[in-house]
């Protein structure tokens, strides 16, 4: 077969195969993990991380500004099923709307600034987005957060369809919603669009050159990441029943960006290997410790110095040895 022939067909196995593989975790999870909020919560933050992934790994933009669209999902689905009573699936997408419309008044001025001035600006739109929340008690609840935020059922014509009452029914609507995401950016990433991100990452000058527009890309994989980042936020307060200001800190958008990190940029199953290394070490180690973060430093350090790839860069290296011992036995 000749190479022209072998290259659709791999770059088919590869989303194919990671959608796979992403369906096998999801299913497992149940089986291995006592807690389904814990299990939910892997997964919303998993999506948080493929959006943080779409900026940092396919464009390369280091936004710490991700805990703006996590807050306003959190805060527009708080809303929208307390004090403005909306079908649970509109509300969902109004968070997904209005995450998009925040990333898109970031993106647009934090991409006018490239390197150490980019990641100022998105800094300083996550700390003046805090300020916000804080003072305008009014909508966000100030330092106490909305809380009391219900979890209904899905309906069809008034009739329940799904019971999101429970722990695990939730986290099966949870994984649904991540693996359609998951498929939607999985198709994004392996499209021309996808592919023209990657081009900008990798040499920023030689794609303007060439002609293409590199703001209006930026902004749309800002306006997507967004989009994606406010579901999370407004899964994670149906979860928990509560928007809380911390959702609006930037230690959120910190975490988002360390569990990017942790997986690995520039793949987005990754992204949930870092969601889930996170917060199941987290949790474990709270448990044992309570100066856990010093580990995760440490971790943090360890990754810099020898996995700049990841947990999933190291899983990939690995498997590489393993097959070259197979070939030679």
């Amino acid at each position: 077969m000749s190479q022209q022939n072998q290259t659709p067909v791999k770059r088919f196995q590869g989303p194919l195969l990671q959608f796979w593989l992403a369906l096998a975790v999801v299913a497992a999870m149940p089986l291995l993990m006592h807690s389904g909020s814990l299990a939910s919560e892997v997964l919303i933050f998993g999506l948080a991380a493929m959006g943080c992934n779409l900026l940092l790994g396919y464009t390369g933009l280091l936004s710490f500004g991700q805990g703006i669209f996590f807050g306003l999902g959190s805060y527009t689905v708080a809303l929208t099923l307390t004090r403005w009573p909306l079908p649970m699936p509109l509300a969902l997408l109004l968070a997904m709307a209005v995450g998009a419309l925040g990333a898109a008044v970031v993106g647009w001025v934090s991409i006018r600034q490239k390197g150490t001035y980019f990641v100022m600006l998105t800094l300083a739109f996550s700390q003046m987005f805090y300020f916000i929340a804080y003072t305008a008690t009014g909508l966000t609840g100030g330092d106490n957060g909305l809380m009391d935020i219900p979890r209904p059922s899905l309906t069809l014509m008034g009739q329940p369809l799904w019971s999101l009452v429970s722990p695990w029914q939730f986290y099966g609507f949870v994984a649904a919603l991540f693996m359609a995401v998951f498929w939607v950016l999985l198709k994004v990433s392996q499209s021309i669009f996808g592919h023209t991100l990657l081009a900008v990452r990798d040499n920023e000058e030689r794609a303007g050159a060439i002609g293409y527009p590199l703001k209006l890309l930026k902004l749309q994989a800002f306006v997507i990441s967004g989009a994606v980042t406010g579901l999370a936020g407004a899964l994670h307060a149906m979860m928990t029943g509560l928007a809380p200001l911390s959702n609006a800190e930037h230690h959120t958008s910190e975490m988002i960006l360390v569990m990017t990190v942790i997986g690995g940029t520039g793949n987005l199953l990754a992204s949930v290997l870092g969601s889930a290394f996170y917060l199941l070490l987290g949790d474990w180690l709270s448990a044992l410790w309570p100066r856990w973060l010093l580990v995760l430093g440490l971790i943090l350090m360890a990754v810099s110095l020898w996995m700049q790839r990841g947990l999933w860069g190291l899983g990939e290296t690995l498997w590489k040895r393993l097959a070259r011992q197979g070939d030679k036995a």
